[in-house]
């Protein structure tokens, strides 16, 4: 092979390699997640907000919210389900 082909072959192939890399960047970048975050603030720290829905598999164990202003609205099934253990699908 001439030496000049070597040379337009290997600019090529650099060329490829670097707007492939480019590309990737710009589609697969960090700016391009998107991770949910709570956009509201309180004054008061006693108060807490609920996490957000999952749509994939729990992770680790169930822990039922036992606060009293929790409880008042809650239904009996729903209860029975956080004292056997289980993650409530009732409101």
């Amino acid at each position: 092979m001439k030496l000049t082909r070597k040379a337009v072959l290997v600019t090529a192939m650099a060329g490829s390699m670097l707007g492939g890399g480019a590309l990737g960047v710009a589609v697969f970048g960090a700016n391009s997640g998107s991770a949910q975050t709570t956009g509201s603030s309180s004054s008061s720290s006693a108060s807490t907000t609920a996490p957000a829905a999952d749509n994939g598999a729990p992770s680790g164990t169930f822990k039922p919210n036992e606060d009293a202003t929790h409880e008042k609205g809650e239904s009996a099934q729903r209860e029975a389900q956080e004292n056997a253990g289980q993650r409530p699908t009732v409101p």
